[in-house]
């Protein structure tokens, strides 16, 4: 689509958008439509993503894509009429009998920039929130997973008119065009440096922006919590979808004593997770042959600097297309390029530090991720390490699936992003949350209008002495 085309697009939808807003009841229809669509489109949709991967399980594209898509969209449908309710607040004493409230508006038009490797969840999910919000919308999944980018076009041009939804698609030019449309609001789930560009793009229209990003997100084990416990539920949330998600654990930091019980621990649920692994349909390829390199180019680093890497599955590679299986990496530090930069695969290094206080100091240091795991039972540990680190969410004795939260906000902080979505925060996101003031025929503030006389002088004395009382 050329950028002339585009222009056209959002103009048509800004102008129906003035027209005729959707009111709650055209959104909770169009919430419903949506599920409905989904819903028949699912195979497809599953067809695709495996396609876009070379291979990635059925089970994990309906449990981390499908089923919170459409629990997204109930939990919407359930709170929209409280959450568009109109707020009475207190009002300032000295502009009485006025009235004070707030209520949320659409935005207008909004886009929204997918990402390749939750296509579907991450093109949709704030979708859900836009329609939610009563905006209109222009969706551009990523080019990195064609297949599953033109099932979601087909899915939501036939479901929806495109002066209200539409879906487009294309190559980076194509991307770079539509982040430099004049949006009412733009998202973007992504890559920090990728979205430098897309903040720079929308700064040129003072579109704001929301900015869902990655980074290194550590998991810390205390040394009196369960070593096997701790490794089962790190290694289920990293190589989901083969460790390429945004919130996966980058790396871990445990006291050295704990290494061989980390190992063996990794190597038991690894196993008794992917048995088989070249022949395992359940376990996820690489995206492509340029991350595939990458990941190769990351061990490579790691293993010339000194690290010791570990294998954790069995089996012997049949030549399959971009797998890469599961792998622990030790004695690594801060000069390796596997601790420079986001991972995105099934690669786990592990740094050992025998403190907690070392573990904060040392992410505290860091770029701010965007998930934070701890694993400790000690509630006073707890508290202090909430206290003293800062990141986009914390899960505590379990990794990832604080996403699943739908009254909690998802979102990075710093270098790992700007701004939330998920449940009423997503619809904050796309609204204005609009202040009004109702102020009635005799009203106080009438005295204080120009001149000002001796007496009015002395007034406005006293509200400034009584103001600090």
């Amino acid at each position: 689509m050329t950028r002339t085309q585009l222009d056209n697009l959002l103009t048509k939808q800004k102008q129906s958008f003035t027209t005729s807003p959707p009111d709650l009841k055209k959104r909770l229809e169009n919430l419903e439509k949506l599920s409905n669509s989904v819903e028949v489109w699912k195979e497809k949709l599953i067809e695709a993503v495996s396609s876009d991967f070379g291979s990635r399980s059925r089970e994990e594209t309906l449990m981390l894509e499908i089923f919170p898509l459409q629990d997204e969209i109930r939990h919407a449908k359930k709170h929209l009429r409280n959450w568009t309710k109109r707020r009475y607040v207190r009002g300032s004493w000295f502009l009485l009998p006025a009235s004070a409230y707030y209520e949320y508006q659409p935005l207008g038009s909004v886009g929204i920039m997918g990402a390749w490797n939750y296509q579907v969840l991450l093109t949709l999910s704030p979708l859900v929130d836009a329609i939610a919000a009563g905006n209109h919308a222009i969706l551009k999944p990523s080019e990195i997973a064609p297949a599953s980018a033109e099932v979601i076009k087909e899915l939501i041009n036939s479901t929806f008119p495109e002066e209200y939804v539409h879906c487009i698609t294309g190559d980076t030019q194509v991307a770079r065009n539509f982040s430099s449309l004049p949006f009412d609001h733009l998202f973007f789930t992504g890559s920090g440096n990728i979205g430098k560009k897309i903040m720079a793009a929308a700064a040129e229209n003072l579109t704001p922006v929301t900015l869902e990003l990655g980074g290194k997100s550590p998991a810390i084990i205390h040394e009196s919590y369960s070593v096997k416990r701790a490794a089962k539920r790190i290694l289920a949330g990293k190589l989901l979808n083969g460790g390429q998600t945004c919130v996966a654990p980058d790396y871990v930091i445990l006291p050295k004593d704990l290494n061989d019980d980390f190992k063996e621990a990794a190597l038991d649920l690894v196993q008794k997770f992917y048995p088989d692994i070249y022949d395992n349909e359940q376990y996820s390829h690489i995206i492509n042959e340029s991350h595939y390199n990458r990941l190769k180019g990351l061990l490579e680093d790691a293993e010339n600097k000194g690290a010791t890497v570990v294998e954790l599955s069995k089996g012997t590679s049949a030549g399959d297309k971009f797998l890469i299986t599961p792998k622990l990496v030790f004695n690594v530090n801060d000069d390796m390029e596997i601790m420079q930069e986001e991972i995105f695969g099934p690669l786990l290094p592990v740094l050992n530090l025998d403190t907690s206080q070392e573990a904060v100091a040392y992410v505290n240091n860091k770029p701010k991720p965007l998930a934070l795991y701890y694993f400790d039972s000690g509630r006073k540990r707890i508290n202090w390490l909430l206290k003293n680190t800062l990141s986009g969410g914390v899960c505590i004795n379990d990794t990832v699936y604080h996403l699943a939260q739908h009254n909690l906000p998802f979102g990075g902080v710093g270098a790992s992003g700007m701004g939330h979505y998920h449940g009423f925060d997503g619809f904050k996101t796309f609204s204005k949350k609009r202040a009004v003031m109702h102020q009635r025929s005799l009203a106080a503030s009438d005295l204080l209008h120009p001149p000002f006389t001796d007496w009015k002088k002395k007034l406005i004395r006293f509200l400034t002495k009584l103001s600090r009382l």
